[in-house]
């Protein structure tokens, strides 16, 4: 038999699906809903919590309990190569940046030897959030060549799509990428930028992009939430 707190949590689930609450709408106090489920206030109380912590529910103290807006999963092939725009717009939701970083500097050791970069060359460090429905769901950190679009991206700041960009301003053609996925440890200042759920998980892909020519042009470190996107590879067995 399920605990009381776990069937409370269903049939508010239920409610909400079913649009009996609403979106922005506030749920019934407390003391309410324990006479409505014939419980005690702290079962209701950790049915509540229990969907607080899914991203369903916003807990304001002294306020009331809200129902927010729950993204839906992405899910996306590990075999294609999208970049983080056409991700968002292909869920049907409206993407946007929260601009981070965006500086000239000398790049790490590793940087250099991603890119294949002279001594004296330099990189351009393009940090951002990225956001669906105005709600933050990427952090990317992207190493760029500087001496590709030096000028043009410091003065723009906000480019969208950096596949699109690169396409349009320094006429390169994104081919393919080697990636690594990593799961980042919590402590992660990065991937503290994304936790605004208890529940939230990280997962790190980290990238380097090749153009036509097989030429790295593009180091990429993009942190996606994971209750957001799901990542899916398809495998063949090989027989010895």
């Amino acid at each position: 038999m399920k605990p009381q707190y776990i069937r409370i949590k269903e049939e508010l689930e239920l409610d909400i699906e079913a649009g009996r609450f609403r979106i922005g709408d506030r749920l019934p106090a407390e003391v309410e809903l324990a006479k409505q489920f014939k419980v005690s206030r702290v079962t209701v109380r950790a049915a509540i919590q229990r969907l607080a912590n899914e991203g369903k529910l916003d807990v304001k103290h002294g306020v009331g309990t809200f129902v927010v807006n729950q993204l839906p999963i992405m899910p996306n092939s590990l075999e294609k190569l999208m970049s983080i725009t056409d991700m968002i717009k292909h869920a049907g939701l409206e993407d946007g940046e929260q601009r981070e970083k965006l500086v000239i500097e000398q790049p790490e050791k590793d940087w250099a030897k991603q890119l294949n970069l002279l001594s004296d060359d330099e990189v351009i460090i393009h940090e951002r959030i990225r956001t669906a429905n105005n709600e933050p769901v990427v952090f990317s950190k992207n190493i760029i060549p500087a001496k590709l679009v030096k000028d043009d991206i410091i003065q723009k700041g906000s480019i969208g799509s950096l596949f699109q960009y690169l396409q349009s301003i320094a006429k390169i053609s994104i081919r393919h990428a080697t990636s690594e996925i990593i799961v980042p440890l919590h402590t992660d200042q990065n991937c503290q930028k994304l936790l605004i759920h208890p529940d939230s998980t990280v997962l790190l892909l980290k990238q380097l992009h090749y153009d036509r020519h097989n030429i790295p042009v593009l180091y990429s470190f993009d942190y996606f939430r994971n209750d957001v996107f799901k990542f899916t590879i398809s495998r063949t067995r090989i027989d010895y």
